[in-house]
């Protein structure tokens, strides 16, 4: 990744790292980019309910408006409702302002082609390459050549409906509790659901524009835990900021991760005859257990490293249909072209309907394997090339043979090796664990 774009999209505290000159930069490379080989062209932007989101969007559609390119405004709307939108209208590309499940002074930027796909590492750094080095040589349209900018607020009512349009099922004998992050689906998730039948508990719904994701939604599962149990709630759903990711609790507040939910539905659409090459894709990081339970229906599991665009990108070069991560960002791509937590909760909550079975139930067709993390501090993070820490890794995946794994990887942020151990074994996992760590801690200190 380069100095601007990183996994996904750019990224960063509002003023400190994104400022609104950064954003009025963006929307104009951006633009030029996306626009180059059209005569006329619009751009469609959302954003999340961030108090920043005001600030850049006011920026970056002065940028995109500056070069002559319209921009139509759809305000406040999930990350997925974006890329639908512009697959479906008369645009260009779609931009969406938004950090995820970031803490509110983080705000992001992230672009989606004319088909609604994030775009590529390369096309990315072509915008960077334009940001940094010929922004300001852009030419800019005079006088009455500037763009436009429309509102099109209404338009999120065609994905609510394309959504509906995805499962077929009377939700009314359903109590759902939604912890909406008071984040971009604030609205739309109990709306949506409320009009399929069900009994709906919104929380976390009242956005202020400094409340996104604190202490609430997807990464704070203890919350929906509690509120299902206190409401006797069928299910619980819980979103991050943007509403691109989604877990879930049963009746009895047992979590149901993005690994339950991949097992669910795609042995559902095993089942059914409906799962693509009958084969769901996920990353390295996704549970041992998953992969056995998708064995024993006969699918097939299909492994990219961690990230949802990776995931994506192998669906799309081999024509499967189900992939995702672990954290809930679930891609069902015959009706999206990201991750989509509305859609995902519509998908979990037909499986539950059609079969008849509670949610609990469902989340017994996989049994998660142990896990273990351990955090070593380093002073250095260079540990690929040194020979006795591979050894210890090599050691340790003889050992666990092929009933479970061994990931180390150095952290992003810190100056920390973190060593995760998989298997059936606890005791076995926490000595083989402490092993490695013990070597990396010699070696890189």
């Amino acid at each position: 990744m380069g100095e601007l774009f990183g996994t996904d999209g750019v990224r960063g505290e509002v003023n400190q790292f994104l400022t609104a000159e950064m954003a009025f930069k963006l929307g104009k490379a951006g633009a030029y980019y996306l626009t180059q080989d059209c005569s006329e062209a619009k751009i469609l932007v959302g954003k999340d309910t961030r108090v920043s989101g005001d600030l850049l969007e006011a920026a970056l559609i002065a940028g995109i408006s500056s070069l002559g390119v319209d921009v139509i405004k759809v305000g406040v709307v999930p990350t997925p409702a974006v890329a639908y939108l512009t697959a479906q209208e008369d645009v260009v590309a779609g931009i969406m302002i938004s950090a995820s499940h970031n803490p509110v002074q983080d705000n992001g930027i992230k672009f989606f082609n004319q088909d609604g796909f994030k775009l590529t590492d390369q096309q990315e750094g072509e915008i960077e390459e334009l940001y940094f080095n010929r922004v300001d040589q852009l030419p800019l349209a005079a006088g009455d050549q500037v763009g436009q900018v429309t509102e099109g607020y209404q338009l999120v009512n065609s994905y609510l409906n394309h959504l509906k349009g995805t499962v077929n099922s009377d939700l009314s004998n359903l109590k759902i509790v939604v912890d909406c992050a008071n984040g971009a689906a604030y609205q739309l998730t109990p709306q949506i659901l409320s009009e399929l039948g069900a009994e709906v508990i919104a929380i976390n719904d009242q956005p202020t524009g400094f409340n996104i994701n604190r202490d609430c939604g997807s990464t704070y599962p203890e919350v929906i835990k509690e509120a299902v149990i206190n409401h006797q709630a069928d299910l619980g759903i819980a979103h991050d900021g943007d509403a691109d990711r989604l877990i879930a609790v049963d009746g009895a507040g047992k979590l149901v991760d993005g690994d339950y939910i991949l097992t669910i539905c795609g042995r559902y659409l095993l089942d059914q005859g409906e799962l693509a090459r009958n084969t769901i894709v996920v990353t390295k990081y996704s549970n041992l257990g998953l992969h056995q339970a998708i064995k024993e229906e006969n699918g097939q599991v299909e492994v990219t490293k961690n990230g949802d665009r990776y995931v994506l990108a192998k669906m799309r070069e081999k024509g499967y249909n189900l992939g995702g991560e672990k954290s809930g960002h679930i891609i069902f791509a015959d009706y999206n072209t990201t991750g989509d937590g509305l859609l995902t909760a519509l998908q979990l909550i037909e499986v539950i309907v059609e079969s008849g079975k509670p949610l609990a139930e469902l989340r017994e067709q996989m049994t998660a394997f142990p896990q273990l993390l351990v955090n070593v501090e380093v002073e250095s993070k260079d540990w690929e090339e040194n020979q006795k820490i591979s050894k210890a890794i090599t050691e340790a995946e003889e050992v666990l043979g092929t009933d479970g794994r061994i990931f180390v990887r150095a952290s992003g942020t810190e100056p920390v090796i973190r060593v995760m151990v998989e298997g059936q074994d606890k005791d076995e996992l926490e000595r083989l664990a402490d092993q490695v760590a013990e070597v990396i801690e010699e070696e890189l200190n």
